[in-house]
């Protein structure tokens, strides 16, 4: 027998509706506020509203949505806020007058396995393969879960974003391998100069972001992002070859500069792009490749 699925509701109790219901065995958790949605443990989400505006403006509901399944039971039909809560994840809307026992359970079925689906596909391509590093969609999701949290538990973090310049120089000297060892070892010093709390993605073939959880003051996002440019910017040996890497970084930080991963993400890339770089120094020439160019230095 398949394990019960476990479903939070809220405005409404369906566990007599639901009992016996064929996609199922289902067990009802009813919570009394919006709030407690998100603590609870559940397979998916019922929110049985009259009021589709003001779900749709709910700040928290895109977290909810990113990890369990919603489903929104509704009398009110107005199309544009249906595409507003599907845009923010909600799995389906449906209309509370049509929805019978059975519809209701296979909605909720349905819903739980494609978000299980999505759960699946993200880890499968989470992780950016060259550095081992988690890449862009992961930060995102990731970024999203914790500004749902500083909504509730206000506190100072930053993004900072780091492009770099002289892999194709590298590539061009001593071959793709080698390129492909200098930004494995850039991303392994970026990761061994912070605290196992903070987040380092690859955000591009030329681009690193890190994600400060937790900082005492803005002051500090700055002082960090100077630390990891300058860190950068130290020489790397590949191949034997002292090889140099140019760096700029810029710095976005929460609340100042934007309440959602696409805002922040953007401030810190364009402020990156437009700050002066740092470093370069020495890197090998056409001459030095051979065939142990592709070596994993110590």
């Amino acid at each position: 027998m398949n394990a019960p699925l476990q479903i939070a509701c809220i405005g409404i109790d369906a566990s007599a509706l639901l009992a016996g219901a064929a996609p199922g065995p289902f067990v009802m958790q009813p919570v009394g506020s919006p709030e407690e949605l998100a603590s609870a443990d559940a397979d998916a989400i019922l929110i049985a509203t009259p009021d589709l505006a003001a779900l749709a403006g709910w700040q928290m509901l895109p977290a909810l949505a990113l990890h369990t399944a919603v489903v929104v039971l509704t009398d009110q039909t107005a199309w544009p806020w249906s595409l507003q809560l599907m845009q923010a994840g909600v799995q389906d809307v449906l209309p509370a007058g049509e929805t019978g026992p059975a519809r209701l359970a296979l909605a909720l079925r349905h819903a739980i396995e494609r978000k299980r689906l999505e759960a699946a596909t993200r880890r499968a391509y989470a992780t950016d393969l060259s550095t081992g590093l988690p890449h862009l969609p992961q930060l995102q999701e990731h970024m999203t879960h914790l500004l749902a949290l500083r909504e509730r538990e206000p506190a100072p973090m930053a993004l900072i974003a780091l492009r770099i310049s002289g892999l194709a120089a590298t590539e061009a000297a001593l071959g793709v391998e080698s390129a492909n060892v200098l930004r494995r070892k850039a991303a392994v010093r970026l990761r061994s100069a912070l605290r196992a709390s903070d987040v380092v993605a690859s955000i591009g073939d030329d681009a690193f972001a890190v994600l400060l959880a937790w900082i005492d003051s803005p002051q500090d996002g700055e002082r960090v992002a100077a630390k990891l440019a300058h860190a950068l910017a130290r020489p790397f040996s590949v191949a034997g070859r002292e090889q140099g890497l140019a760096v700029s970084a810029g710095l976005a930080s929460y609340p100042e500069h934007g309440k959602d991963a696409d805002s922040l993400l953007r401030r810190a890339l364009s402020q990156a792009t437009q700050r002066a770089t740092i470093g370069g120094g020495k890197t090998a020439s056409a001459a030095d490749r051979g065939p142990q160019a592709a070596a994993n230095d110590a």
